[in-house]
């Protein structure tokens, strides 16, 4: 592009410098059908190249762009854990900040509703319909928490569908002193196990989620690991 820029700058001076070097023939003489030199005519088809070269190319068809924006964090607990999503399926508490599976996608999925997932497995938080916490491949209902600011600037995450029948107390995420997660029917969200603080690393665009049906029999537990 810069040669071909270079190219008709120059053309440009020979045409409107008089007293070019280049000897000019006294019997050539314009066509008088013509309007234009071919010096112009020149320049016509090179500008039309260049529209053609600097045009975009043709994108293929990858589908709707990201339109969500949420951010990619570490969830420290007040009782000194990150939370951690495990390659067997298994969800606990870990005091080390290096390992990669602590990383989360916290989505945006409505209004002070979010999705938690695994930056390195892709799989989703979830609670089931006895307050058990487990790793979902798909996004379901069971993947949506309520996320809330508490009154000591901790955030609570509460699941968006489950909650005790009768008080309607919210089920939250949490986990216990020894960084073993905690059903969420037992846990108060005035209590340490409750509170995380969600540490940035990065702000990022998401797609929206799609939604799948909840299973008929939620993991109550962890899959055992494969031998």
């Amino acid at each position: 592009m810069a040669a071909l820029a270079s190219s008709l700058i120059r053309q440009k001076r020979e045409v409107r410098e008089p007293g070019s070097s280049r000897p000019v023939s006294a019997q050539r003489r314009v066509c008088p059908r013509s309007t234009k030199s071919l010096c112009q005519k020149q320049l016509l088809i090179l500008l039309s190249k260049v529209r053609l070269c600097g045009g975009r190319p043709l994108r293929p068809d990858r589908g709707p762009e990201p339109q969500l924006k949420g951010i990619v964090t570490k969830l420290f607990c007040r009782q000194g854990f990150y939370l951690q999503a495990n390659p067997d399926g298994s969800i606990q508490g870990t005091p080390e900040d290096t390992s990669s599976f602590t990383h989360f996608n916290l989505i945006p999925v409505g209004l002070r509703v979010v999705t938690i997932q695994s930056t390195k497995l892709g799989h989703y938080m979830a609670m089931n319909a006895e307050g058990l916490l487990y790793s979902s491949p798909h996004f379901t209902a069971e993947c949506r928490f309520k996320e809330c600011v508490f009154e000591n600037y901790y955030v609570l995450y509460a699941s968006a569908l489950y909650h005790q029948c009768r008080s309607g107390r919210a089920w939250y995420l949490g986990l216990d002193k020894e960084g073993r997660v905690m059903k969420g029917n037992r846990v108060k969200k005035t209590k340490a196990a409750a509170h995380f603080v969600p540490k940035l690393l990065e702000v990022a665009m998401y797609q929206e989620p799609s939604l799948h049906s909840v299973p008929e029999t939620s993991p109550s537990s962890p899959p055992p690991p494969e031998m």
